[in-house]
This record gives C-alpha cells, structure tokens and sequence, in this order.
C-alpha cells in the first residue's frame, strides 16, 4: 500500500535500522513520504521497512557500508529510480570512537570513525546534489553531536569528525543557498539507543572526560531527534539555512 499523503516527498535516511535513524524513517513514512531505509545492517533495515508497509507507508532498504562510493552510488540511484528523485538526505549513520585521547587513538580506530562520521556524508552529500539542483530544491540535514560543540564530550577522532560535519553543513549552505538546497545539522546530546561504546580500561581519553559527563542532563528518546531532523527539512525550516541546532535538554548552555 502507498501512502500519498501531504509529503509524498523522496527522502534517503542513512544509518536508518535503529535509533534515531529508524524514528526519523517512521516520521518521515507518517507524513506520506517515500522513504530510502539505507544501513550497513540488512535484517535491521529490512524491519524497518516491514513497520513502514504495515503502517501503509512506502519504503524500501538498501544496505551496505556508506563509506563506499559504489553503496552511496546504490543509494543516490534507488532514490531516484523508485521515486523519482531525492528531496531530502539525512546523513544519520555515524559510529563511536573509544574515547580515546590523541596518544591513544590508532590508525584504525581514526580513519574508521572519519570515514564513516564524515566522508559519507560528504559522499552523499556530492551524490545527491545534481539531482536536488536539477530539481531547484532539496534539503540535507546531517547529525552532528554535541560532540561537535565542545571538546568534553566524546575521543579525539568522535570529536574531530563531527567538528568536520559541523564544517561540511555549513559550507553546503552557503555554497547552494541560491540553487534551493537547504543544509542544516542536530547536534544531540544524550539519547537512548543501542549504541555503545567500547572503552578500553584505564585509558586516559575516557577519564580524562568523566569530569564533564555530569552535564549530559536527561537522556532524550530518539523520537525527540527524529522531531527536530523532519522540522528542518521541512517546509516550516524553509528560511533556516546552515544552522547547527542542539537538541540536548540544554546540555550546549551549561
């Protein structure tokens, strides 16, 4: 069954099996759009798009690991093949470092998280951007993290990865403002989801930040980001332009 509500809109939600990618699918299927349920986990996103069908909206999945040019390849071309285009990206995959100090950090554990936090999105980013210009339109909303505000809340590569998607949203909003396309972040803090984080014991990154964690406040639902991601790609946002907004019970001001 296909929903043709009032956003019939083609949307690509990446990192969408679980968490805040999986609530900003399910919000963006409620108000009709067609939804691009993109993960590196196949049985995740799959029952993702089951819930979306059952609820009579319209989904379908694409799996694979998004730091790759031929899975955002795969992406970008479902998008358009099935629905015709890509009005909306939400770059939401991300991964965890260890909380590691910069001594501390090694290469893998570095090129990892920037691969996946920040050259996806921009691979993304690049990939669906002929089409919202061809169209005149479109809106990117990426998740960045409090992480991105401040130096105190998560390792050196976490930190300076999603200090890079704070970069990247901004440089797409002023690059692309006059062509239609809107760019702006969440920035949340504390949120309930499956993701951990492996500490590995004694490490100085992790207790040199356990000093600041007392600030974090209320932990929110992934539903409370997946609010905030819809607001800004629509319409509503339609004025709002490269702006990284926190969603993180005042965690950014204290």
């Amino acid at each position: 069954m296909t929903t043709t509500g009032p956003d019939s809109r083609s949307v690509i939600v990446t990192g969408a099996a679980s968490g805040i990618g999986r609530a900003a699918a399910l919000a963006f299927a409620a108000q009709g759009a067609r939804v691009v349920v993109a993960d590196l986990n196949p049985e995740g996103a799959a029952a993702v798009v089951a819930e979306i069908e059952a609820a009579g909206g319209t989904a379908v999945p694409v799996t694979g690991d998004l730091s790759e040019q031929a899975v955002v390849d795969r992406v970008t071309a479902t998008a358009v093949e099935r629905f015709g285009g890509v009005d909306v990206l939400v770059n939401n995959a991300g991964i965890m470092d260890r909380m590691s100090a910069v001594a501390e950090v090694s290469d893998a554990e570095w090129e990892r998280v920037i691969r996946v936090n920040l050259t996806a999105p921009f691979l993304l980013a690049r990939s669906v951007l002929p089409h919202m210009l061809a169209a005149g339109r479109g809106a990117i909303v990426n998740t960045a993290s409090e992480a991105s505000l401040r130096g105190s809340a998560a390792g050196a590569a976490y930190t300076a990865s999603k200090h890079g998607v704070v970069g990247l949203t901004k440089s797409l909003a002023v690059m692309y403002r006059d062509q239609g396309i809107r760019t702006n972040a969440v920035a949340p803090g504390g949120t309930r989801t499956a993701i951990t984080v492996d500490v590995e014991a004694g490490a100085h990154g992790p207790a040199a930040l356990a000093p600041y964690m007392g600030n974090v406040g209320r932990a929110a639902e992934a539903e409370e980001q997946a609010a905030a991601i819809v607001f800004l790609a629509s319409d509503a946002a339609s004025n709002i332009n490269g702006v990284i907004l926190p969603v993180d019970n005042g965690w950014a001001a204290v």
